[in-house]
């Protein structure tokens, strides 16, 4: 039986070593599984193709995808996953956030039953902030998901058999959302803690419009309730203003001479309402957006080369 490690970069010249380094010395403490390495390269601009190659002449198991871009953070590890033929896979990120240590217990679960084995962050030494922002996230996720168990504090990091990723492959999606997959998917489930650790080499590459890309993403693909809001909203406010205009017609029929209307009401009720439909519109374009991405059905990248398959 193999398990494979596997992943995606984007300038990690600094970490990839020392990734390498500690998950085999994690893999050396089960003689009894194969194993393999399946790390795809989102365009590298740092020296971290060299180090990739460099392993893998060294290591045949070593297996590197070169993409001919950089297809971002979502698609790239999803088809590095779909590339492993492991009977367990580990997804991990490769800026060693996520301490390979921790595998070591994923196997363990595996060992005992366990399809899918999750990492899920006990407590961080990243930015808190951020991390109370993901907390709020994820409840609100649960909170309007469509009856599925959103995984909380969950970032993809996990041990996955090979059954699920056999389902996995079922969805033809040019976009995915990995972590809620986990949850739609299901298969028999455990949760492993642990510590996330803080950035040592490199930076990282999210920033607000990534994180806003990834969130947007997992409400689109899970829960339709956006979209009805916009239909309460609607009601809401329609009745709001009929009461509204039905106050200043009794004060105006009370006090016909001293009552006037005023502008502020009407440039405050404007600019509100005004807001309201932009929001819902951007709302209804981010599912039509997602719509447009499926229909288009583009590959999840396009590979320059691959090394050791």
């Amino acid at each position: 039986m193999k398990i494979s490690i596997t992943g995606g970069c984007y300038n990690e010249a600094g970490n990839i070593q020392e990734l390498y380094d500690r998950c085999l010395a994690v893999l050396k403490k089960f003689p009894e599984y194969d194993y393999e390495f399946v790390l795809e390269d989102n365009c590298s601009t740092d020296g971290t193709r060299d180090i990739l190659r460099a392993i893998a002449a060294k290591d045949p198991k070593f297996k590197v995808i070169l993409n001919a871009n950089n297809f971002g953070h979502i698609r790239s590890p999803f088809n590095a996953i779909l590339n492993t033929s492991g009977d367990a896979v580990v997804w991990m990120c490769t800026d060693l956030q996520e301490p390979p240590e921790v595998i070591e217990e994923f196997i363990r679960q595996w060992q005992v039953g366990y399809k899918v084995v999750c990492g899920v962050r006990s407590d961080t030494r990243a930015g808190w902030f951020m991390e109370c922002l993901r907390g709020v996230y994820y409840k609100m996720l649960q909170k309007f998901s469509a009856g599925e168990t959103i995984i909380q504090k969950f970032t993809g990091f996990g041990l996955y058999d090979r059954c699920f990723i056999e389902a996995l492959k079922r969805f033809h999606d040019p976009y995915p959302y990995f972590r809620g997959l986990v949850s739609e998917i299901g298969f028999k489930r455990c949760e492993v803690p642990f510590v996330q650790a803080r950035r040592e080499h490199g930076k990282t590459h999210n920033n607000f419009f990534t994180l806003y890309d990834m969130a947007m993403t997992g409400f689109v693909n899970h829960t339709k309730l956006p979209l009805r809001l916009a239909v309460f909203a609607g009601f809401c406010v329609g009745l709001a203003s009929l009461l509204v205009a039905m106050g200043y017609l009794a004060a105006k029929l009370l006090w016909w001479d001293t009552f006037q209307l005023g502008v502020a009401p009407l440039v405050t009720g404007m600019f509100f309402l005004g807001a309201v439909q932009l929001i819902f519109i951007g709302i209804i374009g981010e599912y039509i957006g997602a719509v447009w991405t499926q229909v288009k059905n583009k590959p999840l990248v396009i590979e320059e080369e691959r090394i050791n398959f």
